[in-house]
């Protein structure tokens, strides 16, 4: 008799949900169970649009319960990260966590107390890690093609408005609290992912300095990147823009940018310079080739979208299988997600204090 295959209850209803139920639904060791939200209406029409017959719930305790559940994903709203994926934990479930985890330093403690009592396994979605890419960007940082890395910049370009159906919450400085925490953190994480020479390490940041500034904060004029047009619509209650600078303990240095207040299609530019060869997007210029006479192309979908279906969300999660049925820990785990999120909260301190912030800070 076969195995019976992992039990997958998807907590939250919103747009990226979609994207953590096709990939759960189309592993052959996992199969979606139930489904929880805030209200009951939009966990029915999420299990319905998927085409599912499964249980659905607007009591999260009574979906933790729901028998044959193995791995809960949270895809709720960013403020309730926390407390989600401690329940889970308490719960003994293995978890799939939307980012960013969570808020503050205090809640990241807590999950971390959580999750190392409960032995559970996790995986946060950092996904353009598994971008196609970036994946050839870094394993030929690992192969040596650009010698030692000495300096890395990335930067997450998007104008952020109300086109995007979390941008109530988003936007708001109890509910979103940053650009960098909303959605910068990709830019932050790949910052580290590239900074590192291993092809599945990141590197670990020792200083930050940042700052913040842009036009659109407490500002109601907003542009869709979508339509082209402008409208009147709720304000950002943040800077759009923030840039840092940070230090890593290998000697890398990097600077990272995100930019709300973009008027342009959506893009994620990355430099990396080695001592031997550079990539710049889907660039290389590498001495192992002593004929270049230019840049050659990396093969590979880029990251040049913020549609949840451009992301590869069946690569992070089918990763994340692997890791619970291996008994293995995965590269993108909650402890070293604490790092990138680290980052993020260091620069709120630089805003505050106008001095550079040394970490770890938990």
């Amino acid at each position: 008799m076969a195995e019976r295959k992992l039990g997958v209850l998807i907590h939250g209803a919103g747009w990226v949900s979609t994207q953590h139920i096709a990939a759960f639904t189309a592993n052959p060791n996992t199969e979606v169970i139930a489904i929880s939200s805030r209200t009951l209406a939009s966990a029915e029409k999420r299990a319905q649009e998927a085409g599912l017959e499964v249980a659905c719930y607007d009591d999260y305790d009574a979906a933790l319960a729901h028998e044959g559940v193995d791995i809960v994903s949270v895809c709720t709203p960013q403020h309730v990260h926390a407390e989600n994926t401690i329940a889970a934990a308490n719960a003994g479930k293995h978890i799939a966590i939307e980012k960013p985890i969570a808020m503050t330093l205090d809640e990241m403690r807590a999950m971390r107390d959580a999750i190392g009592a409960a032995g559970v396994k996790t995986v946060v979605s950092f996904v353009l890690r598994w971008n196609p890419m970036f994946q050839k960007c870094k394993s030929l940082i690992a192969a040596g093609e650009l010698g030692e890395i000495y300096s890395v910049e990335t930067d997450y370009q998007s104008y952020l408005g109300d086109w995007w159906g979390g941008y109530e919450e988003g936007r708001s400085l109890d509910t979103g609290g940053s650009a960098m925490l909303v959605a910068g953190c990709h830019a932050i994480d790949a910052l580290r992912w590239f900074a590192a020479p291993g092809e599945f390490e990141a590197a670990t940041p020792v200083e930050v300095f940042a700052c913040a500034g842009g036009k659109r904060k407490g500002s109601t004029r907003q542009y869709n990147p979508m339509t082209g047009k402008w409208s009147d619509g709720a304000p950002l209650e943040y800077d759009g823009l923030e840039i840092a600078l940070v230090r890593f303990s290998n000697g890398v240095l990097g600077k990272v940018s995100v930019n709300f207040e973009c008027i342009q299609p959506y893009t994620f530019p990355l430099s990396v310079f080695g001592d031997a060869g550079t990539i710049r997007d889907n660039r290389i210029y590498s001495h192992s080739d002593p004929e270049q006479d230019g840049w050659r192309e990396i093969p590979g979908v880029r990251p040049d979208s913020s549609d949840v279906t451009h992301h590869p969300f069946q690569a992070q999660l089918d990763h994340f299988v692997e890791c619970i049925t291996a008994d293995t820990e995965s590269h993108c785990c909650f402890e070293d997600a604490v790092v990138t999120h680290e980052i993020a909260l260091a620069a709120q301190e630089c805003y505050r204090t106008n001095r550079p912030v040394s970490l770890p800070m938990i």
